[in-house]
């Protein structure tokens, strides 16, 4: 791991916010419109109670003051129905907004690269999905609406006593000026505390789903005490970072009180001195006390919920930084503008002719021969790659091989691999800065071949076939399939030529069917599971969320996948750990009669799948060692005869 996904600083968060107004532009122009009249009614009640003092003191009738009475009555009625719209408008807009919050940050956790998702903590793309989400959707939901009304409000009660009487107004002005210091010195403070809040969430969930996974490992190997005292650790730094915010708004709330009376004991002295003067009248006074009074309603709405907007604006900030992770694929680029030395550029198919368009697509033009050849979105091209037998896919299934050369839908790249050879030159490649993982290694899978890779834990198996998978890039040297670097591959491309499969299985909550593959024939998906020895898996309309599979069956329904997704080149890392030798065996056989034409790695610890091998690259300290058949490595007496020989106990 190395570390934390980014956090989106406050210009990319405003626009996003900005993007989630405009796509609901029409209900938040209702909603600002029903909010200022609302706002406007309520400015009546105390400008009238005003006139009733005036009235009063003037020596007027009962007449007069009943019918002052019954429009503050009517005020009131008006600002109610209209608040009532404007908050059920604004509540109807928070869900909304916060369905589009949770389906982006799904849509680009989905879409996140491999690599970085594997080297990130577990626990902090879980917090900001769960915890950080939740928080914006409360906010929208909740504390938007009601902070908006408050906001006009405010600012119309501010005109209102600016209008009655400039130099009450100007007084009461002076005496908010409290709230705006103490706000400051809170905003200033604010959000670097809650982000580190967010970071300390993040970390402790990452420990717990760590200890939860990993429960009988731990127990296994007497770890317990260790996985305790980082839980602890984790606990206590969250427990830290929240006493760190609970200090901010010990200080923030007391103080805020406090100003609330500043405003009215300052205008009550300045208005009995102004009347006294001859300056304002009694009623003038009333009212301009009435409006600082009913301007502390919204204030301490807007003072209660502001903790909570800049904890909501930290965690919009952490869910917004999914959108700040660099893609892991290049810009469109020639496959000839790559091509190794002494092979042939990308093709387009035999009669086509490729034009680059002004928006850097590659429009292909067919004669009417080709007409079959074109495929809409989302479909599968019927062409194989030269030496490739539409046959050899399963039954029901189209060869979704596309000619050589062409071009990818909707891709990031402008080629595709030109044949099935994989070739490895001169990598090198760290995870962490002076330890090298591979060093200088050099290999060439020809199409169709079955390669064993064995070693002892830590050689660099597993990254060399990250490598080829496309996952990672080299450091130094190169990677190519088909003459095409797999890391430049857009992921849908990628996964028709290259798939690997690891010990870690993925089980959705859905039924069997959604678990194998969407729109396929439901014999295709029997054969391949039962291909993979999955006899248990006989009602494809199983719930696997309420009934989930152990490891072995989770690991059988991975392979499964493969055998659905049909690709020229299989990567097999332990794939068949979780399975007991019987049942592997079984699979791996199984898996060769289906992919007997496919090129398939093995990175293995069972040697007897070495032995079924075409070939055996033998890995120690990041170098291939011995390259060779399982018959020829025997003979040559070296690490691999002492890795036979170990593993039979001879």
């Amino acid at each position: 791991m190395i570390g934390t996904l980014p956090v989106a600083d406050p210009r990319t968060v405003a626009r996003a916010a900005r993007r989630l107004l405009a796509a609901d532009r029409r209900t938040v122009t209702v909603m600002v419109v029903l909010n200022v009249l609302a706002a406007l009614a309520g400015l009546g009640g105390p400008w009238l109670f005003g006139r009733i003092v005036d009235a009063v003191t003037g020596g007027s009738g009962t007449a007069t003051v009943d019918r002052l009475a019954l429009a503050v009555l009517a005020c009131a009625v008006v600002q109610t129905l209209l608040s009532r719209s404007a908050l059920r408008l604004g509540h109807r807009f928070g869900e909304r907004t916060a369905a589009r919050i949770r389906e982006g940050f799904l849509e680009r956790s989905l879409n996140l690269p491999a690599a970085v998702v594997e080297r990130v903590p577990t626990g902090d793309l879980v917090a900001r999905g769960t915890t950080d989400v939740d928080a914006v959707a409360t906010t929208l939901r909740n504390v938007l609406p009601e902070m908006f009304v408050a906001i006009v409000r405010m600012v119309l009660i501010t005109v209102a006593v600016v209008v009655l009487s400039p130099p009450l107004g100007a007084a009461g002005l002076l005496g908010f000026t409290g709230i705006w210091f103490v706000t400051r010195w809170y905003l200033c403070r604010a959000r670097e505390a809650y982000l580190r809040e967010g970071e300390a969430n993040s970390a402790m969930a990452d420990e717990l789903a760590a200890t939860t996974a990993g429960a009988r490992t731990i127990e296994a190997f007497g770890l317990r005490a260790r996985r305790l005292a980082a839980g602890h650790a984790a606990i206590a730094e969250t427990n830290r970072t929240r006493l760190a915010t609970l200090r901010l708004r010990s200080v923030f709330f007391p103080l805020v009180e406090f100003s609330y009376v500043a405003p009215i004991v300052v205008v009550l002295l300045a208005g009995g001195a102004l009347y006294f003067a001859g300056s304002v009248t009694l009623g003038t006074v009333a009212a301009a006390l009435l409006y600082l009074r009913q301007m502390v309603g919204p204030l301490d709405t807007i003072m209660l919920w502001i903790e909570q907007l800049q904890s909501s604006s930290a965690s919009f900030a952490r869910a917004e930084g999914l959108a700040t992770v660099p893609p892991d694929r290049t810009t469109p680029v020639r496959a000839a503008d790559h091509a190794p030395p002494g092979r042939a550029a990308a093709r387009t198919a035999p009669g086509r002719v490729s034009d680059r368009t002004a928006s850097g697509r590659v429009a292909d033009h067919a004669p009417p021969r080709q007409a079959a050849d074109r495929t809409t979105p989302g479909r599968t091209a019927d062409h194989v790659t030269p030496g490739r037998a539409a046959d050899h896919a399963l039954p029901g299934r189209v060869a979704d091989r596309a000619a050589p050369g062409r071009v990818a839908e909707g891709g990031t790249t402008g080629w595709v691999p030109d044949g099935d050879l994989i070739e490895v030159r001169g990598v090198r490649f760290v995870y962490e800065p002076g330890r090298d993982v591979l060093l200088d290694v050099d290999l060439t899978v020809r199409p169709g071949e079955r390669l064993a890779v064995v070693g002892l834990s830590g050689a660099g198996k597993s990254t060399l076939g990250r490598l080829i998978a496309g996952l990672d890039r080299p450091h130094t040297g190169s990677v190519t399939v088909g003459g095409v670097p797999p890391a430049d591959l857009p992921p849908d491309e990628l996964r028709r030529h290259v798939v690997l499969v690891t010990q870690e299985h993925h089980i959705f909550r859905e039924s069997l069917r959604d678990n194998l593959i969407v729109a396929a024939p439901d014999d295709v998906l029997r054969r391949a599971l039962r291909t993979v020895g999955a006899d248990w898996a006989d009602d494809l309309d199983a719930d696997l969320g309420e009934n989930p599979p152990d490891g072995a069956r989770a690991q059988q329904l991975a392979l499964a996948r493969v055998v659905l997704a049909d690709p020229h080149t299989v990567i097999l890392d332990e794939a068949t750990a979780l399975l007991d030798p019987t049942a592997a065996r079984d699979a791996e056989r199984a898996l060769a009669a289906v992919l007997h034409d496919r090129t398939v790695i093995a990175i293995a610890h069972r040697l007897q799948t070495a032995h079924d091998a075409d070939r055996v690259a033998v890995m120690e300290g990041g170098r291939i060692i011995e390259l060779g058949s399982h018959d020829e490595l025997l003979r040559a007496c070296g690490p691999y005869a002492s890795l036979w020989a170990s593993w039979h106990g001879t």
